[in-house]
């Protein structure tokens, strides 16, 4: 599966193998500028231009946290090796969220 971000405020989760889209995540105010599944492929985080990063079941498309915490648009968003943690870029700020991750 491959996640992709887009302009017009959602993800998209895609199979590889029929090129079907299999899940779209909404609920961003803005565009989604980065994307990220977790190692084990679980999860997804997106960062948005309206300041948020969220948390995603990969499988349901239910958003199990927002991230809040950036003054301006969240540009890169991204899970440690291990999954525990999610990392957010805002202009150089950089966040490191830990628990809620899983």
């Amino acid at each position: 599966e491959v996640l992709t971000a887009s302009a017009d405020r959602t993800a998209k989760l895609w199979s590889t193998s029929s090129g079907a889209c299999l899940r779209t995540l909404e609920g961003h105010r803005g565009a989604v500028s980065s994307v990220a599944l977790s190692p084990e492929g679980l999860r997804a985080v997106t960062a948005s231009e309206d300041g948020t990063a969220r948390l995603w079941l990969a499988a349901s498309g239910e958003c199990l946290r927002t991230l809040r915490g950036h003054p301006r648009a969240v540009m890169a968003a991204s899970f440690s090796a291990d999954g525990a943690r999610v990392l957010t870029d805002c202009a150089g700020a950089v966040k490191l969220w830990l628990g809620g991750a899983r």
